[in-house]
């Protein structure tokens, strides 16, 4: 009966002190992920146009400083302009496709052919979504990279790695829900 007494204390013992010497984050667990999401990022930074001038433009609003992502406006903004941009506190409506760095698809709202319309309070997204969405204006079309702090940070979510830079093509085709508390 003590050996049994004993094994048990052993183990009870012995696994904390076993888990605690693993990885308490997916640093190296995810190295080569990261590294080569970090450079995909840093190539979206300074693309350019058939012109030379920035592909992307950095956005990154004075409420998150030293924070924000990347976004390409297909459309023209003057077209747009007077047009509302969203608040965190904005419901809205978008269409948009996601994909990591590498061209792999994890969300859409193209379902089995339909291109649908998705609706969502703006204060439930990634911060990188919050950043996008509200320098879009209703109308807005564009293409936007988000890198991973921005977006599933160092857990991922689902089929999204942790370190995960995100690319999105994204619609603003309306705000239902014009908060601004």
């Amino acid at each position: 009966m003590k050996k049994l007494l004993y094994i048990v204390l052993l183990a009870a013992v012995a696994i904390p002190a076993v888990v605690s010497c693993g990885s308490d984050n997916n640093w190296e667990d995810y190295k080569d992920w990261r590294e080569a999401n970090n450079t995909w990022y840093e190539q979206q930074v300074a693309r350019t146009n058939p012109d030379g001038t920035p592909y992307f433009t950095a956005v990154s609003p004075a409420w998150l400083p030293n924070n924000g992502v990347l976004i390409h406006y297909f459309n023209d903004r003057k077209e747009t302009e007077g047009e509302l941009s969203p608040y965190i506190t904005s419901t809205v409506a978008v269409k948009y496709k996601g994909h990591l760095y590498d061209g792999t698809g994890f969300d859409s709202t193209a379902v089995s052919g339909a291109d649908t319309v998705r609706t969502f309070p703006l204060s439930g997204v990634v911060k990188g979504w919050q950043v996008a969405l509200t320098d879009m204006r209703v109308g807005d079309t564009a293409e936007v990279v988000i890198p991973f702090p921005m977006g599933y940070g160092e857990t991922g979510s689902n089929s999204i790695l942790p370190y995960s830079a995100l690319r999105f093509g994204i619609k603003l085709v309306d705000i239902p829900s014009y908060e601004i508390r």
